[in-house]
């Protein structure tokens, strides 16, 4: 739902999924995506080493993004990959401070903020994600860590109106079916609207904010209609073209 000025967008995250033959998955997502109205924007982000595969049949409304990034440029990084490689090969987005980066990889607030600065740099827009842990939650705590988290991953940015999108994503509803009930989700995209007006002003109306905890088909409509939730950053159900296309159509119903 399209609250303000922000506009909606439908974010595929491939996460460690994916290989040559998944070229196919993507062009028929392109297919069925130019039947659609044109009710939001549309992103798919699979593992980096297939964008440039990706990019060769990437054309109109869809669009690609990378899973992370470095905050340096270059350097003796191994295995890192900078932002300025991800542009090069097609990405318009890069995802920064998943849950999996932050707990897997010992991403830090600081580190998701320099390289929401490097995505910057590059031309790319971060979406910077946010949410707590079910222990989080269950002490009562899920808005002060998303405060926090808000606080101190969104950098300074260079330019004043550098674009960047804002992920939700409570930890305990990724990949496990589980899904925040919508007073949940309400709730917690609420402050955040609000956290943003208070440090943007009236800029904060067009940041996206998305939903990412097992958005899928057949709950995708009732959570794209809650308010201020603009769009979802989807896992497993962006795999299949079928799938992935039918969230972006449930965007119409909750426009």
């Amino acid at each position: 739902m399209v609250t303000g000025m922000a506009r909606t967008l439908i974010a595929g995250n491939w996460k460690m999924n994916g290989s040559k033959d998944s070229v196919a998955e993507f062009e028929a997502m392109i297919s069925q995506l130019e039947d659609l109205p044109e009710v939001a924007d549309c992103l798919v982000c699979p593992p980096a080493i297939l964008l440039p595969l990706f990019n060769e049949v990437a054309r109109g409304r869809i669009r690609l993004g990378g899973q992370t990034c470095h905050s340096e440029m270059c350097g003796a990084f191994t295995g890192d990959l900078s932002a300025e490689v991800l542009a090069e090969f097609g990405a318009s987005h890069v995802i920064v401070g998943h849950s999996e980066r932050r707990s897997m990889h010992g991403e830090t607030d600081e580190i998701v903020a320099s390289q929401a600065l490097a995505a910057e740099r590059a031309g790319l827009v971060p979406i910077i994600c946010v949410g707590e842990s079910l222990p989080e939650r269950e002490a009562g705590l899920a808005l002060n860590i998303v405060a926090r988290q808000l606080a101190n991953s969104i950098p300074n940015f260079e330019k004043e109106d550098q674009a960047f999108v804002v992920a939700y994503e409570p930890i305990w509803a990724i990949g496990t079916g589980e899904v925040a009930t919508p007073p949940q989700i309400a709730e917690v995209h609420g402050e955040m609207r609000r956290l943003l007006i208070e440090r943007f002003g009236d800029r904060a109306a067009s940041i996206p904010l998305l939903y990412g905890g097992s958005m899928k088909p057949g709950n995708a409509a009732e959570i794209l209609s809650i308010p201020d939730v603009n769009g979802g950053l989807i896992g497993g159900a962006s795999l299949k073209a079928s799938d992935f296309m039918a969230i972006y159509a449930a965007a119409s119903a909750a426009d």
